[in-house]
């Protein structure tokens, strides 16, 4: 079974999400990678890929004791579903500015587990001034930061294992690559 969990922007969404993030054009519209000043390794294209539902945390950051990190092997695209996208809907100021984050303390847990990708269905694993550093953080030590994935509860459903196919615009010299995440169950 195939599950694309893309977010699809529509004419409305990117006018939504560029009135209320700045970083929208150019690479940061919908589902996306933040590379920062790396490239994007080909063998990322393909990776087993793990979803943690965490949609019952609210009004703190997500950390290692809300999951489950025994089952985190290296090389992983490790997903976090939160219901934020379902929750509030993409582009708004409250869908950038209030999402749920992980912890600096989850994210070391997982760079020290070699994840590749850390994937979110949000705005991103950090908020506001540590966004833009937590995403090179992650891109300087090999793992990219996949924003504003959809339909993450249809994998938690099923199991919560996929191989993820994750494939990148070709662009360059640009700090986000739109992107189509299929998972495959």
């Amino acid at each position: 079974m195939l599950v694309d969990i893309t977010l699809k922007v529509t004419p409305a969404l990117s006018k939504e999400a560029q009135s209320n993030q700045d970083r929208s054009l150019v690479g940061h519209l919908g589902t996306h990678f933040d590379v920062m000043d790396q490239e994007f390794p080909l063998e990322y294209t393909r990776r087993e890929g793990i979803v943690f539902d965490v949609s019952s945390v609210r009004g703190r950051d997500i950390t290692e004791g809300d999951v489950d990190l025994s089952r985190v092997e290296s090389g992983m695209f490790v997903a976090f579903h939160t219901g934020w996208l379902r929750e509030v809907g993409y582009g708004s100021s409250v869908y950038f500015g209030q999402h749920p984050q992980l912890s600096d303390g989850l994210i070391d847990c997982l760079l020290a587990k070699q994840t590749a990708i850390i994937a979110v269905d949000c705005g991103g694993v950090r908020r506001g001034r540590e966004h833009t550093p937590k995403d090179q953080y992650c891109a300087e030590r090999g793992c990219f930061v996949i924003e504003n994935l959809c339909d993450l509860d249809v994998l938690v459903e099923k199991g919560g294992r996929f191989t993820a196919h994750t494939y990148p615009v070709n662009f360059t010299g640009v700090t986000g690559l739109p992107c189509r995440v299929i998972a495959e169950v």
